[in-house]
């Protein structure tokens, strides 16, 4: 398995630190709001990584942490008249209720940046023993010139960088490219004790004492987005091999963004979507399909024009998996004779293209195709003559693939008995309400679709005929 690591920018066999584990840290989202669809992307890819790392039998430990506090939430709980903490819970929640919609795993460990703040005062502490860090009237701040390797995940030098960067100018600091790794508490702020007086964690300090508490001071992956390498990234380095001496993570793994119009999607620029308003619409397959049909580091366009065609290409998928699941039912012949034996042993090529693709730095763009493919063989050659057996083992197989992007999961029988036994419920309270026109053509629509109705004591029953 090779995949593109950002920190030497080329792709390189993946070798984890302990044989059949991985270790894997992804950044997660600042708990002020319900997470956009650029967000999504991030989640899916790699909760598809994830999958996939446990289908090739990798044991993986996933932290995906929730920052729940920084400027952010408090200008939220201050706007709701709220607390910090009620706003981070609230939003954690509603972060729940979406990734579990769009099928995302939960993970090993959710960790809170707020529940690892003795754990960043003793890594502040360690950081000033060591020369690498300097107070300044209740803030701490990192030296990046002392960190000689600064620079190094985003390609840059320092002088590159901060002839670049954006730095809002603070007097205090030994060095414009300093950055605060705890911060004096002001007016009205939540704080906590610490050395230096009240105060609260930086941002980029939070994820590095909560990577090292969780998974160790080296870890085989680290992920998130894009926008993420410059400085978040950067800055976790900075401080977690200055204090260990070590190699903080093995791969980088960076997302690319969701673009509207061409344009990042974001909540600065007000042009995004929220993960549950496009789940008002579309199912978690179609939205995960559109996010997987592009190569994870290359930049999607999203618009309702790809959403549609996605749920085209996923119902195409799905019509393989629903005539399985009919013919299961129907044929007469229950055992594979040796023709059809080897027919399934010709499936499994498309399982090795399948994991050859995947396996080439987690090309997900190219695996759809392999099972399009797969699809598109079982119905040219799965018939009502076939055996019950082969079709349960195709069926297999098709979800065996689909698993590890997170679709082809749902049963669409299932789907379909939901589906008519709500057009019979519509059916009689249209009865009820004496709106004879719409009953009379509910029960047109099922009969066109083999579907009759009977009453019985317990009331309306529909079975499906041939």
């Amino acid at each position: 398995m090779r995949i593109f690591n950002t920190l030497t920018r080329k792709k390189e066999e993946f070798v984890p630190i302990t044989p059949d584990e991985v270790k894997m840290y992804v950044c997660g989202p600042t708990v002020y709001n319900f997470f956009h669809i650029g967000n999504g992307r991030t989640f899916i890819i790699f909760d598809t990584i994830r999958r996939y790392l446990e289908y090739k039998g990798f044991k993986v430990t996933f932290i995906q942490n929730f920052t729940d506090i920084d400027d952010k939430m408090i200008k939220k709980a201050n706007e709701e008249g709220t607390t910090v903490k009620e706003v981070g819970d609230k939003y954690i929640k509603e972060y729940y209720e979406d990734a579990d919609k769009l099928q995302i795993q939960r993970a090993t460990v959710n960790p809170r940046a707020t529940e690892y703040i003795e754990e960043v005062v003793e890594f502040v502490k360690s950081l000033i023993d060591a020369g690498f860090a300097y107070e300044v009237n209740g803030d701490v701040y990192y030296s990046t010139k002392k960190f000689k390797e600064y620079g190094k995940l985003s390609g840059q030098n320092l002088d590159d960088l901060q002839a670049g960067a954006r730095i809002s100018v603070d007097e205090r600091k030994n060095d414009p490219m300093d950055f605060a790794i705890w911060k004096t508490q002001k007016l009205g702020e939540p704080a906590w004790e610490s050395p230096w007086g009240l105060g609260r964690p930086g941002w980029h300090i939070e994820c590095s004492c909560m990577a090292k508490k969780l998974l160790g001071e080296t870890i085989d992956i680290h992920a998130g987005g894009m926008d993420l390498v410059f400085p978040h990234h950067e800055n976790e380095i900075a401080q977690s091999e200055a204090l260990t001496g070590k190699q903080f993570a093995n791969y980088w793994l960076h997302a690319a963004f969701v673009n509207i119009d061409n344009k990042k999607m974001s909540k600065s620029l007000n042009n995004f979507f929220t993960a549950r308003e496009i789940l008002d619409k579309y199912d978690a397959d179609t939205v995960r399909f559109l996010m997987l049909s592009g190569h994870y580091r290359i930049q999607i366009n999203f618009s309702q024009d790809l959403l549609e065609s996605a749920k085209s290409s996923i119902e195409r998928l799905y019509n393989c998996i629903n005539n399985l699941e009919n013919l299961i039912d129907e044929v007469k012949k229950q055992d594979m004779d040796e023709e059809e034996k080897l027919y399934l042993k010709s499936l499994d090529k498309y399982r090795d293209r399948f994991i050859e693709k995947m396996d080439d730095d987690f090309n997900t763009a190219d695996a759809i195709s392999v099972l399009f493919d797969l699809t598109k063989d079982i119905n040219s050659n799965i018939t009502i003559d076939s055996s019950k057996d082969l079709c349960e083992k195709s069926l297999l197989i098709v979800r065996e693939l689909g698993k590890p992007l997170g679709m082809l999961q749902k049963s669409t029988k299932q789907d379909l008995e939901t589906e008519i036994q709500a057009m019979v419920d519509k059916r009689q309270q249209a009865r009820k309400d004496r709106d004879f026109a719409l009953s009379d053509k509910i029960r047109d629509e099922l009969k066109s679709r083999g579907i009759v109705l009977e009453d019985t004591p317990q009331g309306v029953r529909w079975k499906k005929v041939n």
